[in-house]
């Protein structure tokens, strides 16, 4: 049985934000920010902006896709109720930014794109904030909804484990689904999946392990209801608008991971088992050693009784 533990731990390195990676987009979110304070301090001096991090970045999960590309979400605050629409208060912070990068910001529906092209993008979501009402969302073209991105932030920290096991999973699925692509679901859907795999399952040390569990209760999860519910405000489904052609492409490709994985477990040949964690998260998965291991102590014991039965809470 092929103990791929340590493939994993450099997958997990060649996926994850390089240092210099996060010092351009820190440097890059610091002159966005003054873009903004400076463009509403002259313009809309009535509105003043607040600014958080949120998002993968937030929560440690981020990676870079096979193009290299990572990405930051910086949301920009007003604590007042807005006397202009949602689209308007989105233009001013188009406005605010174009320019900064030599490709012209995206008004995307709900947030204002940065491109660093061919490196980073930074996102700007837009909000405001009175007492006694929930956070407000900007939405182009369809005015403003319920939405925490702190609560959520708040949420994943409460549930997540101490050693961070959980984190490194959710990057693995993020990286499948950007190998995958073809609409695969978004890396909120997936954290939110992984997250609650885990309270269902013994977090095993062997990352190999690990993930082959995760994605058999996450199997099981959506085998008895397609829906993916955002655990705190505004709560909605993020497989709602799921048709189905794009609900059967991420089941399809999440039963035959599931059984590569279950595969690669019990192949004794590293190279082997490695090639089939390949097929689905991509070239970036280093090969393993061309040797038969021995089936042995509490390893074998450990992905036995993985491959026989979910682990019990």
């Amino acid at each position: 049985m092929a103990n791929c533990h340590h493939l994993f731990g450099g997958f997990n390195t060649e996926i994850s934000l390089t240092s210099g990676k996060k010092t351009k987009m820190t440097n890059s979110k610091d002159g966005l920010r003054e873009r903004i304070r400076k463009h509403f301090k002259e313009h809309h001096p009535a509105y003043v902006p607040k600014f958080y991090i949120q998002g993968s970045y937030k929560m440690k999960t981020g990676i870079r896709t096979k193009d290299d590309i990572c990405d930051l979400d910086d949301g920009v605050y007003f604590f007042r109720n807005p006397d202009v629409s949602a689209t308007t208060l989105q233009n001013w912070v188009w406005d605010a930014v174009n320019g900064y990068t030599s490709t012209s910001p995206e008004h995307r529906k709900k947030c204002i794109r940065n491109i660093f092209s061919g490196d980073y993008e930074i996102d700007i979501p837009v909000y405001y904030k009175t007492d006694g009402k929930e956070y407000q969302l900007a939405v182009k073209n369809n005015g403003w909804e319920d939405s925490d991105p702190k609560a959520l932030i708040d949420w994943f920290n409460d549930n997540k484990d101490a050693n961070g096991k959980i984190i490194k999973v959710i990057k693995e699925l993020k990286a499948w689904c950007d190998h995958k692509r073809n609409k695969m679901p978004s890396g909120l859907a997936m954290t939110i999946l992984a997250m609650k795999a885990k309270d269902k399952i013994v977090l095993n040390d062997r990352d190999d392990i690990l993930l082959t569990d995760v994605l058999r209760e996450i199997k099981k999860a959506l085998a008895q209801k397609f829906e993916c519910i955002v655990p705190v405000t505004p709560k909605d489904d993020l497989f709602a608008d799921y048709d189905s052609t794009r609900k059967n492409n991420f089941l399809t490709n999440l039963d035959s991971f599931l059984a590569d994985a279950e595969a690669a477990l019990k192949e004794p040949n590293q190279l082997k088992a490695s090639r089939l964690w390949q097929k689905h998260l991509g070239t970036r998965f280093p090969d393993g050693e061309d040797k038969n291991e021995q089936t042995n102590s509490s390893a074998a014991t450990t992905s036995g009784a993985a491959l026989s039965r979910p682990w019990g809470k």
